[in-house]
């Protein structure tokens, strides 16, 4: 099975071939995006699978900042653009949890921590880190583990 990153390769390819200019150069700068984390800090290394994901998790937000930004100042075909941006890298993303999945997930790790107590949220928030990754942001998951606490 190919990683996301060869898989990121050969849909460059293929966009290239299909002259989708959106897909290509989205593509392009998540992989120059991905190089850059690959390059960055005392000794080149590769990057996994899950770290690429966050890369273009990183990315994709990227675009959501920069389409509301469009957006708010009228700007219509630059926030389509930056839109369809996001839209070629949600292909790669896990998809995101709702609120049902993502309460099961809180109360799961709820029990499985023993927490009773809002100072229980670090381990909480610990257990939950991996299952999360890349599905919610920290904040909304943060906010759904302190109302569980609370109760």
């Amino acid at each position: 099975m190919p990683t996301l990153k060869e898989r990121l390769r050969a849909d460059l390819a293929t966009a290239m071939k299909a002259r989708d200019e959106t897909t290509v150069a989205t593509l392009r700068l998540a992989l120059t995006a991905v190089t850059n984390d690959e390059v960055a800090g005392s000794a080149a290394r590769e990057l996994s699978d899950d770290q690429v994901q966050a890369v273009l998790v990183r990315e994709s937000r990227k675009y959501a900042e920069s389409f509301e930004a469009f957006h708010s100042a009228g700007r219509a075909e630059q926030a389509a653009e930056e839109q369809a941006r996001a839209a070629v890298l949600a292909r790669y993303l896990p998809a995101p949890l709702d609120d049902v999945e993502l309460d099961e997930l809180v109360e799961a790790a709820v029990q499985a921590t023993g927490a009773d107590s809002p100072r229980a949220i670090g381990a909480v928030m610990k257990a939950l880190g991996p299952q999360v990754a890349g599905r919610a942001e920290g904040a909304r998951v943060a906010a759904v583990v302190k109302a569980r606490l609370a109760r």
